[in-house]
């Protein structure tokens, strides 16, 4: 499996975000939504315009393994200090991360990585989820309909 290791310091974002159940899928479901309302209502757009160097950002985070939900952010790396009213900044520590590229169309590209990350990669490398946030990172603002789209997962990780 195609991968990078990469060092980040801390930054923040600023998006708005859901909180959903990871039962039978429900997570797949409900963040596949929230993008689509995300780019029919304009939150996308408005994003865009303010992103930093990684695009739009899906953050996977506030895991609740016994309650079985965690919550979704969509945001953008925070560029300036003017947020706009019901916005939600969300910081992410600093971190060594396994970056993973994705290729295809979304929603569909995503989950099968995030699959095979778990139960091929971790098993295999010898590394360990850190337990900070998780990111889909979209640095294109190209189609991501297209079958030839690019994005990317990173999750957080030692050894």
């Amino acid at each position: 499996m195609d991968y990078k290791i990469i060092n980040k310091e801390a930054f923040a974002i600023v998006g708005k975000s859901i909180r959903t159940s990871t039962v039978e899928g429900q997570n797949h479901r409900n963040i596949a939504q929230f993008w689509i309302d995300s780019n029919q209502n304009g939150f996308a757009d408005e994003l865009a315009q303010v992103s930093g160097d990684l695009g739009l950002i899906g953050v996977c985070m506030d895991f609740d393994n016994e309650q079985e939900q965690l919550t979704y952010a969509i945001g953008a790396e925070k560029t300036t200090n003017n947020v706009p009213s019901g916005w939600d900044e969300v910081k992410i520590p600093a971190s060594t991360w396994a970056v993973f590229p994705v290729h295809g169309a979304m929603p569909d590209a995503m989950p099968s990585v995030w699959q095979r990350i778990f139960s091929e990669w971790f098993p295999a490398t010898g590394y360990e989820h850190s337990g900070g946030p998780e990111m889909e990172v979209y640095l294109s603002d190209s189609d991501p309909y297209s079958a030839d789209y690019y994005s990317e997962i990173w999750i957080p990780i030692k050894k």
